[in-house]
């Protein structure tokens, strides 16, 4: 049914393909004072937005649709009229998108989706962290064909983005509304378009040797079709890829291989007409920028166009700029001379950096050789101290060797009183010898026997004598030419009377 519709009004479209809304004029700067929203959920649009409804023959709780186009950096709204042809009645710039211009891949590789959306009433979040969001359902059916990856990429507000497309508070709350409206009215799902950039003879010209230029190819047959019916196109998926408005009598597989196809024959007139005026602008486009080539900018050098809009803002308010005023068309020439530059440029940097990391490991060199002679000197100062105490007498002495010279005389233990009488009997005394020419004693000899032996006090006497000397004077070894007599034990006084 839907196809039969589109196909009744093809022929008038293709009439009219050249002229588009893009004419008329475009509420860019949302007329909203938000501090005085009450309800972000609940927010009416305001009369300037009905009063051109009215003057555009759309009624409140029609159909929408969503156009974004990333090069430019805009988001379009896109409304039914009564005749159930889609009019632009917004054309909001948008604050912030990351990446560059190329479909989404994979998780955290910042990139904005491209392709063809479906959005839900369940989609839309009004508790959103960044005040309002509508998440774009990706992966889609032909991102998950592909093996694409990601999670949460909305449209969302707070101005900052890392893998969506992120508006200001204002415009998202008359978005929400937009939405809220048409879901109200029995719209199923709004349909998001979101382009690398408007899909122009010259843009395709001008982004030819772009590596994604055959994706793009392909999403521009159902910019095509848009353009020629000013409907939504219905979108299917096989051999992974995107198919529109295509009849068949078997389902779509998004992997499989695609079923028999038909184009209905008055949007296939339409499309024929369409294309041959597209190929003859592509050849004069292509004339414009033969030699040259469009040098995608960066989300940086993005950024650093818009850098001033961030003035006087909260940090997370973060406006990225459009690809449009940072790219840059350059000849071949320029893009070699611009390689060769910045080849130098890296080599310079690596060099720099090699500098960098030996003079570092160079200090870290001298740091340790620094150590050394630090501890080095500090171990000979130890030891000049240590030299120093020991020759004040300070500190441990070393032990001194033994002297030869010097005999060391061991002390004898001292003996009790009560054992110096029995050494002195125990100890020899020398006898001095008897003269044979001295008659002995006795009754024969003439000489008075009893008085000599009752007096014998010079003999005692000269035995105390020699007993002394023996006490004081060291004893003298024995020497082999004297003769040692042994001398008697001594008698007690009490004997001599006896025999």
């Amino acid at each position: 049914m839907r196809l039969t519709v589109l196909a009744t009004v093809s022929l008038l479209a293709v009439v009219t393909a050249g002229c588009t809304n893009e004419t008329l004029d475009s509420f860019d700067k949302v007329d909203v004072d938000i501090s005085r929203v009450s309800s972000k959920t609940g927010y009416q649009l305001s009369p300037a937005v009905l009063s051109k409804f009215s003057k555009m023959n759309i009624d409140r709780s029609s159909p929408i649709m969503l156009r974004i186009l990333k090069e430019e950096g805009r988001l379009e709204v896109w409304k039914a009229d009564r005749s159930n042809r889609f009019q632009m009645v917004r054309n909001y710039k948008i604050c912030a998108w990351s990446g560059k211009l190329g479909p989404k891949t994979k998780e955290g590789d910042r990139q904005a989706p491209e392709g063809f959306y479906p959005l839900s009433r369940g989609q839309m979040n009004p508790n959103s962290s960044y005040y309002l969001a509508i998440n774009t359902g990706f992966p889609n059916t032909y991102d998950r064909a592909n093996r694409a990856s990601g999670t949460n990429l909305m449209i969302h507000g707070a101005c900052s983005s890392s893998g969506c497309y992120s508006m200001t508070d204002e415009q998202m709350l008359e978005i929400f509304a937009f939405a809220r409206d048409a879901f109200d009215g029995g719209q199923k799902t709004v349909q998001l378009q979101a382009f690398p950039f408007r899909m122009t003879a010259e843009n395709m010209a001008r982004h030819r040797d772009n590596p994604n230029i055959e994706f793009w190819k392909m999403l521009k047959v159902g910019w095509d079709h848009f353009e020629i019916t000013k409907r939504p196109p219905e979108v299917n998926v096989c051999e992974g890829k995107y198919v529109f408005n295509q009849q068949a009598d078997k389902p779509f597989s998004p992997a499989g291989a695609c079923p028999a196809m038909t184009t209905p024959p008055s949007l296939d007139v339409a499309l024929s007409s369409y294309n041959k005026t597209y190929a003859a602008a592509y050849s004069k486009a292509m004339g414009k920028y033969q030699g040259t080539v469009w040098v995608e900018p960066s989300e940086a050098q993005r950024k650093a166009i818009v850098a001033d809009q961030r003035k006087g803002r909260e940090l997370a308010y973060a406006p990225t700029g459009n690809s449009l005023d940072a790219g840059k068309l350059m000849t071949q020439q320029e893009i070699e001379a611009q390689k060769r530059k910045a080849e130098e440029a890296e080599k310079r940097k690596i060099e720099a950096e090699e500098r960098a990391k030996q003079a570092v490991e160079q200090a870290k060199l001298d740091a340790e050789q620094k150590k050394v002679k630090e501890a080095e000197a500090l171990a000979a100062d130890v030891a000049a101290e240590k030299a120093q105490k020991q020759a004040r007498g300070a500190g441990a002495l070393p032990v001194p060797e033994e002297n030869p010279g010097v005999t060391v005389v061991e002390k004898t233990e001292k003996k009790p009183f009560w054992k110096l009488w029995t050494a002195r009997e125990e100890a020899p005394a020398t006898v001095a010898p008897v003269e044979s020419a001295t008659p002995p004693a006795g009754p024969n000899s003439g000489q008075p026997a009893r008085k000599e032996a009752r007096n014998p006090a010079p003999a005692t006497e000269k035995a105390k004598a020699s007993a002394a000397s023996a006490a004081v004077a060291p004893v003298p070894q024995e020497s082999p030419a004297v003769e040692v007599v042994e001398q008697a034990p001594k008698k007690p006084f009490w004997k001599f009377w006896q025999k």
